[in-house]
């Protein structure tokens, strides 16, 4: 690791300030940031640690909840507003990482989250998500946790955040500050896909800080459900994983989100699940043509093509568990 200015504004402006300065990066938990500094893949000339900030409350605003970035997942997860109103989010949050780490990390840092691909970590090989230009190693090595979907000849690491799965089908809207005031950015335009410049991984402008998430209080949002398939029951990022939410009236599906982690290059919403279930009945059948559709584009590679299936069974699995069997 090597040196780096240490700063710990008191307020908001203070931080946007130290952050607008060029190779400043924003610490909160420290879960991930800290990590890859270890590694030498994050390389900070200054680490603002933005703990002071007032950005730690869960509220009810109108028809929304508002969640600060700083919020820890572990409070966000058995918050009792968010656990009634959003149940995938907090069995999303609960199924991330462990405890301990739960407890550290802040909702604000799991959107900015890295992905665990070992050629990103391992500053030997070649990686354009690293250094931009160089290659993408996992294309031809080993692949068996990669991107089925969104990937392309530039890069094909996984998004790992189980909470921004859940964000995804949720209509979610991240809170910004920068040099023009406070905007939104709708989550689904929030992570981009890797493209020709996979280092690039949000929307975010240079300088601006995530102040928080805001959820719709969609009322079917009630009836929803995360469901995650990895290698050992916990402590583990997934091979696949279905976040879901059904309204199912008369036994007929009137609306429906479904998103996909696990198996992207970004927190996945499929629109084609969606219109393969809205308007059908609340059966299998109908749940295993969503599944069929959502990963009718998933490209595999040579080591991940377990990851169709796993997705498919973790979608009909999370559908079921909401909606109506047959």
């Amino acid at each position: 690791m090597r040196a780096f200015d240490f700063k710990a504004p008191a307020d908001l402006e203070a931080a946007r300030t130290a952050l607008s300065a060029g190779g400043a990066s924003a610490v909160a938990g420290g879960t991930s940031l800290v990590d890859l500094m270890k590694l030498g893949v994050e390389r900070p000339r200054a680490v603002v640690d933005i703990n002071a900030l007032p950005l730690t409350g869960i509220e009810r605003v109108e028809n929304t909840v508002r969640i600060g970035a700083l919020v820890r997942n572990s409070d966000a997860a058995y918050d009792a507003l968010v656990a009634e109103s959003f149940p995938v989010l907090s069995q999303a949050l609960l199924a991330g990482a462990s405890a301990q780490l739960r407890n550290m990390a802040t909702m604000g840092g799991n959107l900015m989250q890295r992905t665990r691909c070992t050629y990103f970590r391992d500053t030997d090989w070649a990686c354009n998500k690293r250094v931009p230009g160089s290659g993408c190693s996992a294309i031809e090595g080993v692949n068996r946790n990669h991107a089925v979907l969104g990937a392309g000849e530039a890069c094909v690491a996984v998004h790992p955040s189980d909470m921004s799965t859940a964000l995804a089908m949720l209509d979610a809207q991240i809170v910004v500050a920068g040099d023009h005031g406070e905007r939104r950015i709708a989550f689904a335009d929030f992570h981009r896909e890797p493209g020709a410049t996979p280092n690039i991984e949000t929307t975010l402008a240079p300088g601006e800080l995530i102040l928080g998430i805001v959820l719709p209080l969609t009322p079917f949002f009630r009836n929803s459900a995360y469901v995650k398939i990895r290698d050992r029951a916990s402590y583990a990022f997934a091979l696949a994983s279905a976040a879901v939410a059904l309204d199912v009236q008369g036994g007929t599906i009137a609306a429906a989100r479904v998103a996909l982690g696990g198996v992207a290059t970004k927190p996945w919403r499929s629109s084609e699940a969606e219109a393969a279930l809205v308007g059908r009945p609340a059966t299998r059948d109908t749940y295993r043509a969503a599944a069929d559709a959502a990963l009718a584009h998933a490209r595999p590679l040579r080591d991940n093509a377990h990851k169709i299936p796993f997705a498919k069974r973790a979608l009909v699995r999370a559908l079921e568990t909401i909606g109506v069997n047959a």
